[in-house]
């Protein structure tokens, strides 16, 4: 029962962003950008009794997923407005998306490495 609560929870907060998004769009974004989903998804955590140490790693795993994101958003917004198809944007995002995090992994792990001995 918890669950189709939160779905329907949910997709309504996901319904009134996309009414926002149509009328004005750069409100949309920035409505919809990383906070309206990772608070939502910290409230749903904590309603299902999350520890909070839980609750801050999720946190700490967002900040970790910005920069790759940034990433992703921004290749979909070039692609867009060079008249690259919807579906072709968003599958080069996610490619982008993908190889920063294996970089910025890479990169992480480097520098755990020059400092750790």
């Amino acid at each position: 029962m918890f669950v189709i609560v939160k779905i329907i929870a949910s997709a309504i907060v996901i319904a009134i962003v996309t009414e926002i998004s149509r009328r004005f769009p750069s409100y949309g974004g920035i409505v919809a950008a990383p906070p309206l989903v990772s608070l939502l998804s910290i409230i749903w955590l904590y309603v299902q009794g999350e520890q909070t140490a839980t609750l801050s790693k999720f946190a700490l795993g967002v900040l970790w997923g910005f920069p790759a994101t940034a990433v992703l958003l921004i290749i979909v917004y070039i692609a867009l407005q060079n008249s690259v198809h919807l579906f072709l944007s968003i599958a080069l995002g996610g490619c982008g998306w993908l190889l920063f995090l294996f970089i910025q992994d890479f990169v992480l792990d480097m520098f755990r490495g020059n400092f750790s001995g």
